[in-house]
């Protein structure tokens, strides 16, 4: 009996330090996670100079549209004037 106890508590000391020694220590865990916080605000500067790009390029793109539909709204009004013009030499007749 006393030879099953001495077994018993043996291999539950081995299994136990076999367990702590697999454990981390904080001091591990803080420094793979200041590593792993380091690459997320690199990752966050990025994605902040990308969406900052993003954004100027869509205020350009919207520009350039404004832009474009101005000139479509004058070559529109030029297009008409030209019609009448054009309406009005085939009308006339010709001189002589």
């Amino acid at each position: 009996m006393q030879l099953g106890k001495a077994i018993i508590s043996t291999t539950g000391l081995a299994v136990a330090s076999i367990s702590m020694g697999g454990c981390a220590t904080e001091d591990y865990v803080d420094k793979h996670i200041a590593v792993v916080n380091q690459r997320i605000d690199g990752v966050e500067q990025h994605l902040a100079t990308v969406e900052g790009t993003a954004n100027q390029a869509n205020q350009t793109a919207q520009a350039a549209m404004g832009a474009a539909q101005q000139a479509n709204q004058r070559l529109d009004q030029l297009t008409s004037r030209v019609d009448a013009v054009e309406q009005k030499m085939v009308t006339r007749r010709p001189h002589g």
